[in-house]
């Protein structure tokens, strides 16, 4: 299994830099941030710091969205990095939240994620697309290779993604909400006649490792806010019953709004909601030895990578544990 690690864009930029350095030599497959340009910083500007300094790493969104910027533009930054460091870019994209809700404008229809898929990842490894009626090719590209992987959790959204993904981002690490998912997207990708095998499967969730536990849940419980806002949409289209798993559609009765002032932040008050049986299934936290568990679990599921969210007071500390106890173990 490989391990990632996912990373805000708060300024200074140079720190997320370095950062990126430190997970590499810890031994961590890729480097991820967040993409909300209105809350935090550009990400591809720091996506060509982080390439030019390091060696090995694969870096991408989770996730970038349809609407925030044209496909071909986004097409274009991934085949720029990949000319200029040699393939070493990842997509995750979905419908768009943060990036889109904090300029008024709502996520994208899966009409406009399926199309934007097939567009970017077309164009970025050096394919000819149509797009607006247009036959499209970077002719300066044609070694650049790009895989898109969708995150989602809606049913429509996990088919598509079986349908159209190189790889499906599940953001939380629960086994039995992963094992679900996983067997929805692995269904739709046989229904289209795709090899459910081909497609990789990411979980990302915050990690902490430590011995407080009551702390580590104060400081992960934002990321059950941010799934909710997700669920919210699902129930709000599709009802409470049978959409997706139960436990998922349960917690958010308490949500009472969502300040993105505060989004993706440790100690965000809207997210008192999140009850702390919630925060032990969506992420991994206490000593290694339940960190080593909990992705075995995953691991036996058929998940390829586990994504770490490093937003909380223990970043460094998170990175050197997995750099010298977890990811030798999984790896």
């Amino acid at each position: 299994m490989d391990i990632g690690v996912v990373l805000q864009n708060d300024p200074p930029a140079r720190q997320v830099v370095e950062l990126a350095k430190r997970a590499e030599a810890a031994g961590f497959s890729h480097v991820w941030t967040f993409d909300s340009h209105v809350l935090w910083q550009e990400p591809f500007v720091i996506y060509s710091k982080i390439l030019d300094e390091t060696e090995r790493v694969i870096v991408g969104p989770m996730v970038t969205n349809p609407g925030t910027r044209d496909w071909t533009v986004t097409a274009s930054l991934f085949a720029t990095l990949n000319e200029m460091y040699g393939n070493r870019t990842i997509c995750g994209i979905g419908r768009g939240d943060s990036a889109l809700r904090v300029l008024g404008a709502q996520p994208q229809t899966l009409g406009q994620l399926r199309e934007s898929v097939q567009v970017i990842k077309g164009l970025a490894s050096g394919e000819q697309v149509t797009l607006r009626g247009r036959e499209l090719q970077f002719a300066w590209a044609p070694q650049s290779r790009l895989e898109v992987w969708v995150a989602a959790y809606g049913p429509k959204a996990l088919a598509l993604t079986g349908e159209v993904g190189d790889g499906y981002i599940l953001q939380l690490a629960d086994p039995d909400i992963a094992a679900w998912m996983i067997g929805a997207v692995r269904r739709a990708a046989v229904a289209a006649g795709r090899d459910p095998m081909a497609i990789k499967f990411c979980v990302a969730a915050p990690a902490y490792v430590g011995d407080d536990l009551a702390h580590q849940r104060e400081q992960t419980r934002w990321f059950g806010g941010m799934v909710g806002n997700h669920v919210a949409d699902i129930v709000a289209r599709y009802g409470s019953q049978g959409a997706v798993p139960q436990v998922l559609t349960d917690y958010i009765k308490g949500r009472d709004g969502y300040d993105y002032a505060e989004h993706g932040r440790a100690g965000n008050t809207h997210t008192t909601f999140v009850p702390d049986e919630v925060v032990d299934r969506f992420c991994i936290l206490g000593p290694v030895e339940h960190h080593l568990k909990r992705l075995g679990e995953l691991r036996d599921l058929g998940v390829d990578q586990f994504a770490v969210y490093l937003q909380h007071d223990a970043k460094e500390q998170t990175l050197d544990a997995y750099g010298t106890q977890i990811i030798p173990a999984m790896t």
